[in-house]
C-alpha cells in the first residue's frame, strides 16, 4: 500500500498533461459491472469483465481501430516484417511513462511479452511460433517467428489474455503491484464494493482522434469507478432510475423500460453469439459421441428465444460469424445445428456408451441469457436421458471453476464477433475445455500460417467444419447487446468492451 501511495503521490506531480484534461472536463463516472472480476492481471483471464476494467489501466503494443484493423498503441507504427514473414521489428512510442513515473523500454516490452507467452492462454498459442523475442535497442524489439503466423499481429493487439506492456521490474507471478501505462490508474479496490481508477496525471495520448480503442485516449475524466451490480434485474432497475453514468450487460428485454428512462439504451447489432464450451479432456464430455448427442438433443431458436424474447435481439444462425463478415461460411453446419430431436440425441447417446454420468454445466446469473439458455438445455437433455447437473455460480467464481477438468462437463459464455478467428479462445489447446486434437492442429496450424486473405478464407471454412465434426463447443446463435448510459454522458461509443477515454460528464 505505501508504494501504491508512493505511486499515487509521483504520477500527481506530473501536472502538465493533467491541467490540460482537466481544463476539458472532470466528474465521476460511474460504471456498473455484471460483477467482481477474479484478477486486475489481464494477462491470466479471458473474462470480458476482467478486460473492460483492465483496459484503462495497461496497454498494449497495438490494438483495434474502429473498422477492426490492427494500430499502433503502445507501438509507434505498425512493425517492419521481413521478407519471408518471419521477423517483426517494433519502435516504441516515445515519451511513454507508466503510473510510478518510470519511462517505457524496450526491456519492459520483452519480459512482459515472454510472460504472456509464460501465463496467457493466447500467449501459449502464440508461443509456440515464436523463435524468440529481443531488444533491438532502447526503444525498439524484434520478434523472431519459427514460421509465418498471421494471427500475431491481432493476438498482440487483444484486449483479453492480454500482451499488456508493464515494468520490468514488476513482472511478478501472480501481480503485485497494478501499474501499467494507460489513462488512468489504480487508486483503490474494495471487493464486491468498487474499483476506482483516477486520471493518470503523466498520461500522453497519441495524436489526433480517437478511433475505436485506437488513436487518442484522452483522460478526460476525474475518475471511472467501476462497481459490481451482480442482479441483472438490479441492474435494470439502476438504469431506469440513473443510479450509475453507465450500466453494462442488461437483458434485452428490458429495452422497452429504457424508454423515457433516466438512462439511454446503448445497442450494440450485431454483438456476438453465446457459446456452450465443452470439457473435451474429462469426464463423460470427454466422449466425442456424447458431445454430439448433447447437440443433437439441444434446439438453438427455444434456447434464444427464452434469453433474448423478441427477434429484433437474435438471429438463428448455426455460422460462427454471421452474414458481412469474411470469414462468413456454412462449412459443417447443415444436420448438426438447431436439431431438438431427442430420441435421436437419446440413441447417439446409447451407442456411444452414456450411462447416466452426470452432465455439469455451469453458468451465472450475472449474465441472465446465460442462466436462461442453461435452463431451456436442461430440459431437452433431460428429455434426451441425461441427467443435468446445472451448477448456477457468480461469474468469478465460474471463471476460476471452468479451469479445473475434474469440475464440469460444459460451462456457458459468450464472445463478441472477433476480427480475427484465431482469437477465438476456444481454438487454443491451452483454454479450458482443451480441445487437442491431430484434426484440429491440421486445420488450425494451416488457417495460421497462411498470409493470403483469400487463401485464409477458405482454409477458416475447414476450421468451422472441423469444429462442427469435433464439437469443443456448440454455438447458440447471434445476439445484440444491451447496456444504458446517463444522458449527462457524452463520448460513449457502443463496443463490445465498453471504454471510458474521450468521454465527458455534463455538468
Amino acid at each position: 500500500m505505501k508504494r501504491l501511495l508512493g505511486c499515487l503521490l509521483a504520477c500527481s506531480l506530473l501536472t502538465t498533461p493533467s491541467l490540460a484534461f482537466a481544463q476539458e472536463a472532470g466528474g465521476i463516472a460511474t460504471v456498473a459491472t455484471i460483477g467482481e472480476p477474479p484478477t486486475l492481471d489481464p494477462m491470466v483471464s479471458t473474462a470480458d469483465l476482467v478486460g473492460t476494467i483492465t483496459q484503462h489501466v495497461f496497454e498494449t503494443l497495438y490494438t483495434f481501430d474502429k473498422s477492426w484493423k490492427v494500430t499502433p498503441l503502445l507501438a509507434d507504427a505498425l512493425p517492419t516484417i521481413s521478407a519471408d514473414g518471419k521477423q517483426y521489428t517494433i519502435a516504441l512510442r516515445a515519451g511513454v511513462k507508466f503510473h510510478d513515473g518510470s519511462d517505457l523500454t524496450a526491456e519492459d516490452a520483452v519480459a512482459s511479452l515472454k510472460r504472456w507467452m509464460k501465463l496467457a492462454s493466447r500467449g501459449k498459442q502464440a508461443a509456440g511460433f515464436i523463435e524468440s523475442i529481443e531488444a533491438a535497442g532502447p526503444s525498439s524489439l524484434k520478434i523472431t517467428l519459427k514460421q509465418p503466423y498471421a494471427p500475431l499481429m491481432s493476438l498482440l493487439a487483444f484486449n483479453n489474455s492480454a500482451a499488456i506492456i508493464i515494468s520490468a521490474k514488476k513482472q511478478d507471478e501472480p501481480m503485485k503491484e497494478f501499474i501499467g501505462t494507460g489513462p488512468y490508474m489504480l487508486k483503490e479496490r474494495k471487493a464486491d464494493q468498487y474499483i476506482q481508477l483516477v486520471r493518470f496525471a503523466g498520461y500522453k495520448p497519441r495524436e489526433g482522434a480517437g478511433d475505436g480503442y485506437g488513436g487518442a485516449r484522452r483522460p478526460l475524466l476525474d475518475e471511472v469507478r467501476f462497481v459490481p451490480v451482480p442482479d441483472a434485474n438490479t441492474r435494470v432497475e439502476s438504469a431506469v432510475s440513473g443510479q450509475y453514468s453507465y450500466v453494462d450487460s442488461i437483458p434485452v428485454e428490458s429495452f422497452d423500460r429504457l424508454k423515457g428512462a433516466a438512462s439511454q439504451p446503448v445497442v450494440l447489432k450485431p454483438f456476438g453469439y453465446p457459446v456452450f464450451v465443452f470439457n473435451t479432456a474429462e469426464g463423460s464430455a470427454k466422449n466425442l459421441g456424447v458431445r454430439k448427442a448433447i447437440r443433437t438433443a439441444l434446439n438453438m431458436e427455444d434456447m434464444l428465444a427464452a434469453a433474448f424474447g423478441s427477434k429484433e435481439f437474435y438471429a438463428l444462425d448455426g455460422n460462427i460469424y454471421p452474414p458481412g463478415y469474411v470469414w462468413n461460411t456454412d462449412a459443417g453446419v447443415a444436420g448438426n445445428y438447431n436439431v431438438g430431436d431427442a430420441d435421436k440425441a437419446k440413441a447417439a447417446a446409447k451407442a456411444a456408451g452414456y450411462k447416466g454420468e452426470p452432465v455439469r454445466i455451469l453458468t451465472s446469473r450475472q449474465y441472465e441469457f446465460h442462466y436462461k439458455m442453461a435452463q431451456v438445455a436442461a430440459e431437452y437433455l433431460k428429455l434426451a436421458g441425461f441427467t443435468v447437473d446445472l451448477q448456477v455460480v457468480d461469474w468469478a467464481t465460474l471463471t476460476q471453476r471452468r479451469t479445473d477438468k475434474a469440475l464440469w462437463e460444459i460451462y456457458i459464455t459468450h464472445s463478441p464477433f472477433l476480427p480475427e478467428p484465431a482469437l477465438i479462445g476456444s481454438l487454443s489447446t491451452s483454454s479450458p475445455g482443451w480441445w487437442d486434437t491431430p484434426a484440429r492442429k491440421t486445420a488450425v496450424d494451416a488457417f495460421t500460417s497462411e498470409a493470403d486473405p483469400a487463401k485464409r478464407a477458405a482454409l477458416w471454412a475447414n476450421v468451422q467444419k472441423t469444429i462442427y465434426d469435433e464439437v469443443p463447443f456448440i454455438k447458440i446463435g447471434d445476439f445484440n447487446a444491451l447496456s444504458a448510459k446517463s444522458a449527462k454522458l457524452d463520448g460513449v461509443v457502443p463496443a463490445p468492451w465498453p471504454y471510458f477515454w474521450n468521454v465527458t460528464l455534463k455538468k
